[in-house]
């Protein structure tokens, strides 16, 4: 069979898709496997003592599951409402999953989002199309767009349920805490709440090759900067060509870097990350405290000394880190 030039640059042009594809899998289910490993330990374990668990029956609360918010089948959230709904509005928290973006489920966070509601404020955990073999065209970009599709219908399904929202708070753990600050910085101005504040632990905001080292991508080689590339641009949705340190490639990585939303305007931040993180960048999150400090954003930043992605051998520094989180509600979404 012979072969045109325009079928042969077609042949060629697909296999370097399914190159990028199948490099781009590699690395982000590597992000994934460390992120589970790395967690295993306060899932099996409250090193806390039950103080951020809530006792959860009726008088408490009441959860409502698996709600649409779009045509997929991913695209579902669940409702947490506090048993007193007689207040004339309610603060709302929306908590991301984590998972490394290619795992992970609303219910896993269930203990936490009834904590949060015990306290008085409606609660929702939102699922998100996952990066896999069935759907391979999925990103943090498209997961990110999801989320902002998803919120008019959370506060929607609140006011159904007698429980109008007048402001919100949004957060989460690795995967979900990147796309809560993207929510935060690059998506508040058209929310349909006023966003108030973000909390949440070990997400990667920005994706510069230097501050990659957990994977090596710092090392200035053609073969680790392509290695860089191919996972930055699976989580882009989109190949990335500008050279990497340019302003050109800010533009085309931007959609998915929180760090180069922040500015004079962005809302309260709580993050607490580990310094021997090998699942995200402990540097990229030293870039995010910069800019919130630059920019004068209001915020709180918990380093874990001795901990990696799981946080999991600094117990008092995240005891406080959470304990942070109710003083935070209490400035920024008080209660009626």
């Amino acid at each position: 069979m012979i072969f045109t030039k325009r079928q042969g640059m077609k042949k060629q042009n697909n296999l370097k898709r399914k190159d990028r594809a199948l490099w781009g899998s590699i690395y982000v289910f590597a992000f994934a496997a460390a992120f589970a490993g790395s967690i295993a330990f306060k899932v099996k374990h409250d090193p806390l003592g039950g103080e951020f668990k809530a006792d959860w029956n009726d008088s408490v609360g009441k959860v409502y599951t698996d709600i649409a918010y779009g045509k997929g089948e991913a695209n579902t959230f669940d409702l947490y409402v506090p048993a007193d709904g007689s207040r004339s509005g309610y603060g709302l928290i929306v908590y991301l999953h984590a998972g490394g973006f290619t795992s992970g489920d609303k219910s896993g966070d269930a203990e936490m989002l009834e904590w949060l509601c015990s306290k008085g404020y409606v609660t929702a955990g939102v699922n998100y199309t996952l990066v896999s073999e069935a759907h391979p065209d999925a990103s943090v970009y498209s997961q990110s767009v999801e989320i902002r599709e998803s919120i008019p219908y959370v506060i929607a399904e609140a006011e159904k349920l007698g429980y109008p929202i007048d402001k919100m708070a949004v957060s989460g753990g690795s995967a979900g805490c990147c796309l809560a600050l993207l929510y935060a910085y690059r998506d508040a101005e058209t929310s349909p709440v006023p966003v108030k504040m973000v909390f949440g632990a070990a997400g990667p905001s920005s994706f510069y090759p230097e501050d990659w080292k957990c994977y090596g991508f710092d090392i200035g080689s053609a073969e680790s900067d392509t290695a860089a590339r191919v996972m930055f641009s699976a989580m882009a949705g989109r190949e990335l060509k500008a050279e990497f340190g340019t302003p050109e490639y800010d533009d085309e990585i931007r959609d998915i870097s929180a760090l180069l939303w922040v500015n004079e305007n962005s809302v309260p931040t709580l993050l607490a990350y580990g310094k021997y993180d090998k699942v995200q960048p402990y540097e990229g999150s030293q870039r995010l405290l910069k800019a919130l400090e630059d920019n004068h954003v209001p915020h709180d930043y918990y380093l874990c000394e001795h901990s990696g992605h799981g946080l999991q051998n600094d117990n008092k520094v995240y005891r406080d880190y959470m304990r942070k989180i109710l003083e935070y509600l209490d400035t920024y979404m008080p209660l009626k």
